[in-house]
C-alpha cells in the first residue's frame, strides 16, 4: 500500500521570503485552505520541513490520492 501525504495551506505565503514561496510553488500549493497530495519521499519531506509554519500536514492511503 502506498502512502501518501496531504499537504494543507494554513498561512499565507506573503511576508515570507521568497524561496518559502518558491517551495510552496513546487509543491503545488496556491491558495490558503488548498491541499495537494504529494508521495511520501525525502525530497517532498524536506520540502516540507522547510515550510512546515505555513502548511499542515496528514499522511492519507493510496485509496485516498486519487
Amino acid at each position: 500500500m502506498d502512502k501518501g501525504l496531504r499537504i494543507i495551506l494554513r498561512k499565507s505565503k506573503i511576508g515570507h521570503p521568497a524561496h518559502q514561496a518558491r517551495v510552496l510553488a513546487g509543491l503545488g500549493l496556491r491558495k490558503i485552505n488548498g491541499s495537494v497530495v504529494r508521495a511520501d519521499t525525502p525530497t517532498i519531506r524536506g520540502m516540507i520541513r522547510k515550510v512546515i509554519h505555513l502548511v499542515d500536514v496528514q499522511q492519507v492511503d493510496s485509496e485516498e490520492k486519487g
